[in-house]
């Protein structure tokens, strides 16, 4: 199993006020399933998205990834899975301006120690499999809107994570470059990535095999489909 969680909690505490922001979340995610996750805006889904992906802890309760229980880890620790095993992708791309297209990719790569000559080959083949080679040497401000998300996506998978977390990844994108995106996710999980995607739009969440419905922050349904959408 690649993700399970046992009553998972999370709350933030102010001087007045203890806000609970997931509430007894029980999760099991398995290896390559595509699932997509949704609810009103506050209702918790960006903060489990943050633990999933070990940026946060949860205030009680258990995380188990890979099957190891990293729910109170350390931040060193859960910078190594996270860096080994976990690709984002975030609605507002968070590309470095000053970076070119191919080093804004080959980014994750650095951090994980490649040599340049595998750096080189990774990053020129996720940007040849998403039609932007010829884009290598460009900088994100002189891109589309599709082409800046699609580089977040090459960023997300050019280290070929385990799991890929995507928080709105279409928000901020026109219905045709919003398609070529879940084009691209669908690639991903038909090539045996796992994908955990937040999202409003009930038609792009049709692309997962199963849709998670927060509100409140509880799991309170969950949508088995029928088929994956290709």
């Amino acid at each position: 199993m690649l993700i399970e969680t046992k009553d998972l909690k999370k709350t933030y505490l102010t001087e007045e006020v203890e806000t609970t922001a997931l509430n007894n979340i029980n999760l099991e995610i398995a290896e390559g399933e595509y699932i997509a996750i949704m609810g009103p805006s506050g209702c918790g889904k960006s903060t489990l998205l943050n633990i999933l992906g070990l940026i946060d802890n949860p205030t009680s309760g258990e995380y188990r990834f890979l099957g190891s229980d990293v729910g109170s880890s350390s931040e060193r620790k859960r910078a190594g899975l996270r860096k080994a095993n976990i690709g984002f992708i975030f609605q507002s791309f968070n590309l470095i301006d000053e970076l070119t297209v191919f080093e804004n990719v080959e980014l994750p790569l650095l951090y994980l120690g490649y040599s340049a000559a595998e750096r080189k080959k990774r990053v020129n083949e996720v940007l040849e499999n998403i039609a932007l080679m010829p884009r290598k040497n460009h900088f994100p401000q002189q891109l589309s809107g599709g082409q800046q998300q699609r580089v977040a996506v090459a960023r997300a998978v050019v280290a070929r994570p385990k799991l890929i977390l995507a928080d709105e990844p279409t928000g901020n994108l026109d219905s045709t470059h919003g398609e070529e995106v879940m084009g691209l996710m669908a690639e991903l999980h038909s090539a045996g990535t796992a994908i955990v995607m937040v999202t409003h739009s009930q038609a792009y969440a049709e692309y997962s095999q199963r849709i998670i419905y927060l509100f409140d922050g509880q799991v309170v349904s969950e949508n088995v489909q029928k088929k994956f959408k290709l």
